[in-house]
């Protein structure tokens, strides 16, 4: 039998029909992997930059000096007493041992920056380092302690641009009256002094640029507006005009400042910055940072250019030279950062830590989990399984389901002007913030307990009720555990949003800066604290550089922490799931 042509027409209808079907479904494939993909992507780059900006704070170059426990400094009263000890003068031990390092600073500022090298708040921490150990008085002690936290970024290669030059020639420098002369016998300084000159010549045609076009711009405008503009216009030309003279040579010397890049000039322990540089690019001019001026033919010099310069960065060429010294001498260790989980907040970065708001998330979750899950659980039990059905639980149900879409800082108004203005609890505290988490997180576990009690099918109950099982049996003995991996699910994810909130605990004073870390017991739930979330957002607003690398590591542990959460709640689901 053979098709006919009404036949075959319905045949290639029906066939183009369904390739333009599958082609349809392979779009919609391709668009939901292009959409994962692209998910996964983002998340990726997310992680990948607080992973990257944050893992410099889990280490730290710590100053490694041996320090003189003079009983006359630290044991003031020489009975060897806590009181005796606590008085003793622990800055000043500190004060000998850099100095020792460096004995040729003894002008009053130059002790001041090296005393700058390091925190006076490590004194503290060599005292108790003393009560802890009180034989340790009139002995030498090897004392570490972090290097202040501006170098330790320059250590870590964050703070500056910088590059070390090789050389050719023969170094020998001599202290004059102009300073100390350098000379090389081959031109080692001629591609520095065309560097500089470029780069003043560059910053001279970028401010002669914005000159014209405030000049311009000064055209359409009257009044006084236009003397601000032809005003500005002149003083970009005068400082371009100063950038040129800059970078024109006087008698073939070509003048540095502190406003161009410096050079350093390193030999033998000795350590040169460079003031002037010859156009014949063997000789310059310098002043001595470390060390002898006097420096005879040497053969292994470097040139260490640092090319932020010294007026646009937090550390001076002295302290930098200072730090590369004590890093020479081995007086420098780079080591994994405990002060990061340690120590509480601080006002120095390199002594702040998380251990205050790790503990105070500790309590402030302890009171949440204690008083969200029982109550909500109990509640879900209640309307789910033993209320009548009428207006009133209706009216409970729709107003539990709102409570859950209600913004997480009313809650924190909430407990504001309940429990610390009308109850009159301790503000900042995580008793305070437990209550305030738990009725945030209440209408989560509550759904998600109805939820997973709904998901028991009813046969289970009536299976009970039939072998004579009363209704609380039968809830308790058989519905609650077939419904626990629902519940355990739902409550732990909703303690873990808990965990990442912030905005409610502003509101409870939870912003404070705590210094110190609240006891884990029953007398630190009163105790001043702060979480998580809220030391991420007070270190985010710190003024200090060192503190940005500081957030993105507390950002990885408070992650680290809800994906242990969530990998909790995985388990228990997949621990106590069961199939009917």
């Amino acid at each position: 039998m053979t098709d006919t042509p009404d036949t075959t027409s319905i045949r290639d209808a029906v066939n183009q029909h369904l390739a333009r079907r599958y082609r349809a479904e392979t779009r919609f494939q391709l668009a939901g992997l292009s959409a994962v993909a692209a998910a996964v992507g983002i998340l990726a780059v997310l992680l990948g930059s607080i992973i990257a900006q944050g893992l410099p704070a889990f280490t730290v170059h710590q100053l490694v000096l041996p320090v003189q426990l003079n009983a006359e400094l630290v044991d003031r009263e020489g009975d060897g007493s806590e009181a005796s000890l606590r008085r003793g003068s622990y800055s000043r031990v500190l004060q000998e041992a850099i100095r020792a390092e460096f004995p040729d600073v003894s002008a009053r500022r130059d002790l001041r920056n090296l005393f700058g090298l390091y925190t006076p708040l490590n004194s503290t921490r060599l005292m108790d380092e003393v009560l802890a150990r009180p034989e340790l008085v009139g002995t030498t002690h090897t004392f570490r302690m972090p290097i202040a936290d501006d170098l330790d970024l320059y250590l870590k290669g964050r703070l500056v641009e910088d590059r070390t030059l090789d050389t050719a020639g023969a170094l020998t420098a001599q202290a004059g009256e102009d300073g100390v002369l350098v000379q090389s016998s081959e031109p080692d300084f001629a591609g520095l002094s065309a560097d500089i000159t470029d780069l003043v010549n560059a910053e001279a045609r970028l401010l002669e640029t914005r000159a014209e076009q405030a000049r311009l711009r000064s055209e359409d405008l009257t009044g006084t507006e236009r003397e601000d503009a032809l005003f500005e216009a002149g003083r970009l030309a005068a400082d371009a005009a100063d950038m040129r003279a800059r970078a024109a040579t006087q008698d073939g010397w070509l003048v540095l400042n502190a406003d161009l890049p410096s050079i350093l000039v390193e030999a033998n322990g000795t350590t040169l910055r460079l003031t002037e540089l010859s156009s014949d690019g063997r000789r310059a001019r310098a002043e001595t940072l470390l060390g002898e001026a006097e420096i005879d033919a040497r053969e292994d010099w470097t040139l260490y250019v640092v090319d932020t310069p010294e007026s646009r960065r937090r550390v001076s060429d002295q302290a930098i030279v200072w730090t590369r010294a004590l890093s020479d001498r081995g007086r420098i260790s780079h080591d994994f950062n405990t002060y990061l989980f340690a120590n509480a907040d601080s006002r120095e970065p390199e002594l702040a830590g998380v251990k205050g708001a790790l503990y105070g998330s500790i309590l402030t979750m302890l009171i949440t989990v204690a008083l969200s899950v029982p109550v909500g659980v109990f509640t879900a039990l209640y309307l789910e399984e033993y209320a009548p059905k009428n207006r009133f639980t209706d009216l409970i149900e729709v107003n539990i389901n709102n409570l859950a879409a209600v913004p997480s800082i009313v809650f924190g108004l909430l407990g504001l002007a309940v429990f610390i203005n009308a109850f009159g609890l301790p503000r900042s505290a995580p008793l305070v913030g437990g209550l305030v988490l738990s009725l945030m997180t209440l209408p989560t576990v509550i759904i998600a307990t109805r939820a997973a009690l709904k998901a028991v099918p009813a046969s289970i109950r009536q299976a009970a009720l039939a072998v004579g099982a009363s209704k609380t049996q039968t809830v308790f003995h058989h519905v609650l555990p077939l419904a626990a991996p629902g519940i355990l699910t739902g409550s732990i994810i909703g303690l873990a949003q808990a965990l990442g909130e912030t905005a409610p605990l502003l509101m409870i004073g939870m912003v404070a800066f705590i210094a110190d870390a609240p006891t884990l017991g029953l007398e630190g739930l009163t105790q001043p604290a702060t979480v998580m979330p809220v030391q991420i957002f007070l270190w985010s607003d710190g003024a200090e550089r060192a503190f940005e690398a500081r957030t993105a590591a507390a950002i990885l542990v408070l992650l680290a922490l809800m994906i242990g959460f969530n990998g909790l709640a995985i388990y228990l689901r997949r621990r106590f799931e069961r199939r009917w």
